[in-house]
């Protein structure tokens, strides 16, 4: 790797608002950034909500100052010209971006036309555009959908096409904002993949701004973290991550195995820190601590423990009844014969690849779409012959993307309104609208353009669950969403199961899926592959390749141990369960 800076911000500052002329009083949303990016690093950014992540992105592409309003202070180079004096159609030369609202940047109606439009519009010669644009397909695992309508396409395919478009006009610097969000985990580590080898390989500069911390650790050479429009630490990942509790502090959190690690220091059973990042790491470490405990120590004799996930349901209540169901769209993609029960109180997961299905499911349960064949039976209504409008009643959904639902002036507003269009009268809605917001914590006067990406969520969800539904819907509820913000989410809607709500729950975060899930359908190509608990689902390893699917860190690392020797980790899951285990493995006389 050379030491040549591709991008040099000095002393950058950014606001939004523009309305008055002194810097004292104004909100930054960037706040004296100084930053050196070289060519061919990997750069991953990480931190909450309103951290400044994403207007950091907009500086390091040129829509700020170009494209986005507001007052810009300092100096951006880019490729050693000032961002200010150079149009945004030669940054964009050497600078490809892919944003976080994957919608707003398609403007083609077909995968191939959506990619042609780059490289027509960048003045690529036609002799090169056919092997630019089937590269790109290859490259993002595409092939099959070059011909495709884009509104057919999942969430994770249009961020998968998006990524495609930028590749394909070659650029020197690649800022993507959360370019998985909505893939699937095997989809995800593809991705980066990729931008491994374009990075060590090829000398291109990758900037990712990613929620995916484990993730994102494996792959980046260096790690910055930003905190109220700051960078509050830079360095390798690993110098990063040693700093567990400030992590925390500030709202991300750490790869699992590496809080493992963490762990197992701050309990004096390591001499340094050494924070792990893979599952093999930490099983190493582990493996290590227990092979050389010291002539003071002795290894206790090994005893299983048997641990299960910590979420539970009672009820045999049938909620939702899927039997034989089919489905197909008019371009064939399609599911077939699924058939599986949802209880009272019970939260299932749907698991496996873009694709899959998952999505055309939850239409289906809420009436959006009617079998071909088989039935969908929601509280006893079978969705074939019952109205759209009456089902709402008792099926809610919170959909993937909160802005595709929310419309009023308020947030009361918001949340009151879907109380009377089902016949609650305005003062009676307002009460029952403002006892939700209070205990969501959501200012009730407050436009949601105010709101961060998770209050957003958070309001969407208070709209759905006011009616108190048998059955709540929800399409990858904790996409987009900081730590913070997604336990919020998910808390919340543990609530709901607590009073026999039943949730069914399309998610990739396995992690969320491990914590808040009570069984999980695994599914491939609308097929379904499995129903069953997470762990059991983890031991099959043709059965998670298939659906694209991978173990969570924890999962992951009892599974190596057990392997290696060690029985008394099986079916642990939990951070403190691990530690514990070893600290009582490892018995000081």
């Amino acid at each position: 790797m050379t030491t040549q800076s591709v991008i040099r911000l000095e002393d950058v500052s950014f606001s939004y608002t523009s309305h008055t002329n002194d810097a004292m009083t104004q909100k930054f949303a960037l706040d004296v950034i100084n930053l050196d990016i070289h060519q061919g690093e990997f750069v991953g950014i990480i931190g909450p909500s309103g951290a400044g992540k994403s207007t950091l992105a907009a500086v390091l592409s040129g829509a700020i100052p170009h494209h986005t309003q507001g007052m810009f202070y300092g100096t951006a180079f880019i490729n050693g010209q000032d961002s200010c004096t150079i149009n945004l159609t030669d940054i964009s030369k050497h600078v490809g971006s892919v944003l976080q609202d994957i919608d707003s940047q398609m403007v083609a109606s077909v995968v191939e036309d959506e990619i042609l439009f780059g490289l027509e519009n960048f003045g690529v010669p036609h002799t090169l555009i056919e092997k630019r644009l089937e590269d790109a397909l290859t490259t993002t695992n595409m092939n099959d959908f070059r011909y495709r309508d884009i509104a057919t396409l999942s969430g994770g395919q249009k961020q998968k096409l998006a990524l495609a478009a930028i590749l394909a006009l070659q650029p020197q610097i690649l800022v993507l904002d959360e370019p998985t969000a909505a893939l699937d985990p095997r989809s995800s580590q593809t991705i980066f993949d990729l931008l491994k080898n374009l990075s060590q390989n090829h000398g291109i500069t990758v900037v990712v701004i990613e929620q995916k911390v484990a993730l994102l650790s494996q792959y980046c050479s260096r790690m910055l973290v930003m905190e109220h429009g700051r960078i509050a630490l830079d360095g390798t990942p690993r110098k990063v991550l040693q700093h567990s509790s400030e992590l925390r502090t500030i709202g991300v959190d750490t790869p699992r195995v590496t809080r493992i690690s963490n762990s197992l220091y701050a309990a004096g059973l390591l001499d340094k820190p050494q924070p792990s990042i893979t599952p093999s790491e930490a099983c190493n470490q582990i493996c290590t601590l227990l092979t050389s405990a010291s002539p003071t120590q002795q290894l206790i004799a090994p005893v299983e423990k048997t641990y299960t996930n910590p979420a539970s349901y009672s009820s045999n209540n049938v909620v939702a009844r899927v039997c034989n169901l089919g489905f197909s769209y008019a371009n064939g993609a399609s599911i077939h014969n699924l058939s599986f029960d949802l209880r009272e109180g019970e939260t299932l997961a749907v698991i496996g690849q873009n694709g899959a299905g998952k999505t055309t499911l939850t239409k289906l349960m809420n009436g959006l779409l009617h079998p071909k064949t088989g039935s969908v039976c929601i509280a006893g209504m079978d969705t074939r012959t019952t109205p759209t409008s009456t089902l709402a009643a008792s099926v809610a959904t919170l959909f993937q993307n909160p802005d595709h639902q929310l419309f009023k002036n308020t947030v009361l507003d918001e949340v009151s309104f879907t109380l009377e269009i089902h016949g609650c009268d305005q003062t009676s809605a307002r009460t029952r609208a403002q006892k939700i917001l209070d205990k969501f914590k959501l200012p009730a006067q407050a436009s949601h353009f105010q709101l961060s990406r998770g209050q957003r969520q958070m309001v969407a969800l208070a709209s759905v669950v006011v009616l108190e539904p048998k059955l709540v819907i929800l399409d990858e509820p904790t996409s987009g969403l900081d730590y913070r913000e997604c336990m919020t989410v998910m808390q919340a809607i543990k609530e709901l199961t607590h009073n026999k709500t039943a949730v069914l729950m399309v998610c990739h975060d396995m992690e969320v899926v491990l914590d808040f899930a009570d069984r999980v359908l695994v599914m491939a190509d609308g097929y379904l592959l499995a129903d069953t608990s997470l762990d059991k689902a983890c031991t099959d390893q043709q059965l998670m390749k298939k659906a694209f699917v991978q173990p969570p860190q924890t999962i992951a690392l009892a599974t190596q141990l057990v392997e290696t020797g060690y029985p008394q980790y099986r079916g642990l899951t939990q951070v403190e369960q691990f530690v514990a285990t070893t600290s009582e493995m490892i018995r000081h006389e």
